[in-house]
C-alpha cells in the first residue's frame, strides 16, 4: 500500500496545490468540493455532495457483505490569513490561506480514494470531506455537526482522521491515546460601573479598579479551584477599557478562552468565571457575560488507536510511529468521535532540518511529501478492519 502510495506523489502535490491556490473559508468550499467530486468521478466512485451544506461522503464496498463499516474524514475549509510565503502555489485570494493543512488532508484522502477504488471491499469504507473545522456558521454549528445531521456517519463503527502537525519531521506519524484534545469555550464578559472625571474619582464607580481583584479571582480559578490532577486552561486574552487618560470609563470588557477534558471541569470552570465576575457587584458595579461553547474534547478510542498504529507501524517501522502528550487545543472531529469510536493520527509534515511552520501562520506550509504516508495508512487501516484483519 505504501509503494503504491508514494507513485500517487506528484498527483497528490497537484491537487493540494490547485486547493491551496484556491483557498475558501468555511462553508463556501464549493470549488473545493467540485474537485473532490470530479476526482471521485473520474474514479468510478460513489458519492453525495451537498452534504452538511458543502461536504462530500464517498462510499466503497458494501456493508452488507460482513456489516463491518469504517469512516475516514478529511477537512476542506482555508482560513481568513494573508499569506506571507512566495511560493508558486501561493493562494489566489488575497486575505485566505490554508493555513492549517485542509488542503494537504483533502489531497490526502483523496489518495485514500485513489488508493481504494480498485480494491475488493467486503464491508464499507466511507470517505468524509468535510467543510467548515475552523468556523461555525449562523447558528453556532461547524461542519462535523452539520454532516452527522445528515447521516454523514450513521452505521459507522469507527471514523478515523489526521491531522498535519508541523512540530513533527515527516515521515513520522505520532498517536494520542485516551483524551487528546480539549474542550473549548469562549466568555465575552463586561465589568459595569459609572463612569466620570478621572480627578473625581469617589463620584463615579470604576470598573478598572474592580478588574483587578477580578483578574486575580480569574486567575486562581485553576489553581484552587480545579482538582489539580485534571488540565485545565483559563486565558483572559483581551482586555479593553478607557478612552483617556482623565476619564474614568463605565465599561471594562473581557474575552477569555476556557479549555478543560472532561464535562464537569467544563462547567465548573464556566461557573467559576461568573463567581469571579460577580465580585464586581460587592465593589458597587456590575457584570454580564455571554458563553460561545465550543468544540467538545477529542477522545481517542484505544483499541482504533492500536488499529492505526499497527499499521503505521508496518507501513513505516516502529521508530517513525511516537506517542504523544494531549494538547489543549480543539478539534470538531470530537463530534465524530463522540458520534462513534474514533481517533485523530498526528502527521509529520516539518520538513526535517527545516524551520518549524507554525498553524494558523501566515508562512505555514507542509511537507508534501507526508501525503502518500498518511494515504496509505489511512487506506490500509480502513481495509484491514474490513477484511477482519484487525479489530
Amino acid at each position: 500500500m505504501l509503494n503504491r502510495a508514494l507513485e500517487l506523489q506528484d498527483s497528490l502535490s497537484t491537487l493540494r496545490r490547485t486547493i491551496h491556490q484556491n483557498p475558501e473559508l468555511s462553508f463556501e468550499e464549493f470549488e473545493t468540493a467540485a474537485l473532490v467530486s470530479k476526482t471521485l468521478k473520474e474514479l468510478g466512485i460513489e458519492h453525495r455532495t451537498g452534504v452538511g451544506r458543502t461536504g462530500v461522503v464517498a462510499t466503497l464496498g458494501n456493508a452488507s457483505t460482513n456489516g463491518r463499516r469504517i469512516g475516514i474524514r478529511a477537512d476542506m475549509d482555508a482560513l481568513p490569513i494573508l499569506e506571507a510565503r512566495d511560493v508558486p502555489y501561493k493562494s489566489k485570494i488575497p486575505g485566505k490561506m490554508h493555513a492549517c493543512g485542509h488542503d494537504a488532508h483533502t489531497a490526502t484522502l483523496l489518495g485514500v480514494a485513489m488508493l481504494l477504488a480498485k480494491e475488493t471491499i467486503d464491508g464499507e469504507i466511507r470517505l468524509l470531506f468535510q467543510p467548515s473545522e475552523e468556523a461555525a456558521d449562523s447558528e453556532g454549528v461547524s461542519g462535523a455537526p452539520r454532516m452527522i445531521e445528515d447521516g454523514a456517519i450513521e452505521g459507522l463503527d469507527a471514523v478515523i482522521a489526521l491531522h498535519t502537525d508541523s512540530r513533527l519531521d515527516c515521515g513520522k506519524v505520532a498517536v494520542t491515546r485516551g483524551y487528546a484534545l480539549a474542550n473549548v469555550d469562549t466568555v465575552y464578559a463586561k465589568i459595569k460601573g459609572v463612569g466620570g472625571h478621572g480627578a473625581m474619582p469617589h463620584s463615579a464607580i470604576d470598573p478598572i479598579f474592580i478588574l483587578g481583584p477580578v483578574l486575580n479571582a480569574l486567575h486562581g480559578i485553576v489553581s484552587r479551584r480545579v482538582d489539580p490532577t485534571l488540565p485545565a486552561v483559563v486565558t483572559v486574552g483581551r482586555v479593553s477599557g478607557g478612552t483617556a487618560s482623565n476619564v474614568i470609563p463605565d465599561t471594562v470588557e473581557l474575552d477569555l478562552t476556557l479549555r478543560s477534558l472532561d464535562d464537569h471541569t467544563r462547567e465548573l470552570l464556566l461557573l467559576e468565571v461568573e463567581n469571579a465576575l460577580a465580585i464586581a457587584k460587592n465593589l458597587g458595579g456590575d457584570y454580564s457575560l455571554e458563553i460561545e461553547r465550543g468544540y467538545p474534547s477529542l477522545f481517542n478510542d484505544d483499541e482504533v488507536c492500536d488499529w492505526v498504529a499497527g499499521t503505521a507501524q508496518t507501513l513505516i517501522g516502529e521508530d517513525n510511529v511516537v506517542s504523544s502528550e494531549l494538547i489543549m487545543g480543539a478539534e470538531d472531529f470530537a463530534y465524530m468521535a463522540r458520534a462513534s469510536r474514533g481517533m485523530m493520527m498526528w502527521l509529520g509534515t516539518k520538513e526535517p532540518d527545516g524551520p518549524e511552520r507554525f498553524h494558523h501562520h501566515p508562512e505555514f506550509d507542509v511537507d508534501e511529501r507526508s501525503m502518500p504516508i498518511g494515504a496509505a495508512i489511512l487506506a490500509e487501516t480502513a481495509r484491514r478492519y474490513v477484511q477482519h484483519e484487525i479489530g
